[in-house]
């Protein structure tokens, strides 16, 4: 903190308010071994305010000459490094541009009048670059009347043009309607029948009942051959849509034929079966993995089935059969 710092600041006349601040908290960070190294982020939450607004401020001090602002880059990694605020109370505090440059100061007059460094043969002892990096030649600082914030571009997307072309094709069925009840589409229209309203009513018909645009076009020529006049509005049209709903729902309403039971075989009409068919059944259930409960065939049709050479002794066996 520098006394005489904070106190020359307020001394200054003629500034904003806000400007006032900023300056004041510069002085109020000075240290009179170091100089003024602040980050903006520590300056702005000092001053309470946003990074942008006070860049702002900084430019506008800078503008009147009560501090000079030194951007600093490492010579070999061209990295920024930390600003420094020379404020207009320092001994030194340049006022004119360098000769060289035509533009900017290169730092206090103290640094522009001392050796070299030894280091590197070049530049101030004090390590501040002399001449702005030709990498950061410019300033890094947000320029408010340049970094307009403006709007995306947002093409259409394929929704919108669906929708669009859906109302292109109803407006050309609207006006096919108006020409079957008689009235013009390009002429004076009745009340009813003007505005969304009357659209809306027409949807219905096609969204609630169910009716194609063909269906609305045939009922309403045929109420337009039953009236001399074309009806006053939509509504008039309602019960001669409902009824054609009906005939198209029972039209459409066909149920499938019932399907006739299976007819079963008279097994009484055919009588009797044969010792072969017998034997031929039995040995079918003896020679698959289906269940045979037991005592299920007799010795008698055992035989049959052994004579016959349907099944073999091990198959028997196999299966239980003795």
């Amino acid at each position: 903190m520098s006394h005489k710092g904070t106190n020359w600041a307020i001394q200054q006349r003629g500034l904003k308010p806000a400007t006032k601040i900023v300056l004041w908290h510069l002085c109020d960070r000075h240290n009179p071994d170091f100089g003024c190294f602040p980050t903006q982020a520590r300056l702005a939450d000092d001053a309470e305010m946003s990074v942008s607004a006070l860049n702002e401020h900084l430019a506008k001090l800078e503008e009147l000459g009560l501090i000079h602002r030194v951007r600093a880059h490492d010579p070999r990694t061209h990295r920024r490094q930390a600003t420094r605020y020379i404020l207009g109370f320092e001994d030194g505090f340049p006022q004119e541009p360098v000769p060289e440059t035509g533009d900017g100061f290169a730092g206090t007059e103290h640094e522009q009048n001392a050796d070299p460094s030894p280091e590197s043969g070049h530049g101030a002892i004090s390590g501040f670059c002399r001449v702005p990096s030709p990498d950061f030649g410019q300033s890094h600082l947000r320029n408010p009347e340049t970094n307009l914030v403006r709007e995306p571009l947002r093409e259409p997307v394929k929704e919108e043009e669906d929708a669009q072309a859906r109302e292109t094709e109803f407006d050309r069925f609207f006006a096919e309607l108006l020409n079957a009840l008689g009235l013009s589409s390009d002429g004076p229209l009745p009340a009813w029948w003007k505005g969304w309203p009357a659209r809306e009513h027409v949807r219905r018909w096609r969204d609630d009942l169910g009716l194609t645009e063909d269906n609305i076009l045939e009922t309403a020529t045929a109420t337009r051959r039953e009236h001399p006049a074309p009806p006053d509005g939509p509504k008039a049209l309602d019960r001669a849509m409902e009824r054609a709903a009906q005939r198209v729902a029972q039209a459409t309403a066909g149920r499938p034929p019932a399907r006739s039971p299976r007819r079963q075989p008279n097994r009484a009409a055919q009588g009797p079966a044969s010792p072969d068919d017998v034997a031929a059944f039995y040995a079918g259930l003896v020679n698959s993995d289906r269940f045979l409960p037991a005592n299920t065939i007799s010795n008698a049709t055992r035989e049959a089935m052994l004579a016959r050479g349907l099944v073999t002794v091990e198959r028997l066996r196999m299966r239980g059969v003795r």
